[in-house]
């Protein structure tokens, strides 16, 4: 029943397979399918921290090196993303050991996304920002 649950209605399979969990009874449990969820959830909170890097690199090569285009929105987007990325590491506190290849996805991805968004092509092939640098609310390039 639980695979063809599982593939069918994943809600209802996701509701059947917790009730099962909190009632102690494993051996009526979709164990297999239970541990892959689990891992494309850790996958998922991957995702989001190098999305949201990706989202703050993009803001702060615009912010380098475009300053005649600065703008409140830019800076609000950098403020936003600083937050919203130590958030998500305070509650992901696993995550910080993955930062250094979260931050080069990133940066490729927002390497990207600025030469699309401003036409320029002049990014350097490495972060001219480290992680630090990149959440830290006082760090401005080339302020």
């Amino acid at each position: 029943m639980s695979n063809t649950l599982y593939e069918q209605d994943f809600h209802a399979w996701a509701m059947h397979q917790a009730t099962l969990l909190r009632e102690g009874r494993l051996d009526l449990a979709d164990i297999e399918n239970i541990a892959e969820e689990i891992e494309s959830m850790g996958r998922r909170e991957r995702r989001e921290l190098t999305n949201r890097l990706a989202v703050l690199l993009t803001h702060l090569l615009k912010w380098r090196y475009q300053p005649s285009y600065r703008s409140k929105s830019w800076q609000l987007t950098i403020k936003e993303q600083r937050r919203a990325t130590a958030r998500h590491l305070r509650e992901n506190p696993s995550l910080k050991a993955l930062l250094d290849q979260a931050m080069d996805d990133a940066y490729g991805d927002a390497t990207l996304k600025a030469a699309r968004e401003t036409g320029l092509d002049l990014f350097p092939e490495t972060s001219p920002f480290t992680f630090d640098q990149a959440i830290d609310d006082d760090f401005w390039p080339g302020a």
